[in-house]
């Protein structure tokens, strides 16, 4: 195998841990918000919550928005095999 070769494979293989990773702590992230979400009125959150971290939380909740809907067509078209099924259930 060629230098580049093995470079890409590194390279993949670093991506597909970050991914797993990613997907971590986004599955803490929703965890967090279903506990906030259970708790607390809406009205309260935005009433008594501090500021800054209101408007920080909801800044990185557009941030993946704008992310992860652009990513879901691409997984979509992916071949129908079980590597397809698991992307597309990440992408949903």
């Amino acid at each position: 195998m060629s230098d580049d070769a093995l470079q890409r494979q590194a390279d993949i293989a670093r991506l597909n841990a970050d991914l797993r990773a990613a997907k971590v702590e986004l599955l803490s992230a929703q965890c967090a918000a279903d506990r906030l979400r259970l708790q607390y009125r809406l009205q309260d959150i935005v009433s008594f919550g501090e500021r800054q971290s209101l408007e920080r939380t909801i800044d990185s909740v557009r941030s993946l928005y704008r992310f992860f809907p652009r990513s879901r067509p691409k997984c979509v078209r992916k071949s129908r095999g079980d590597r397809s099924f698991r992307l597309r259930f990440l992408c949903f």
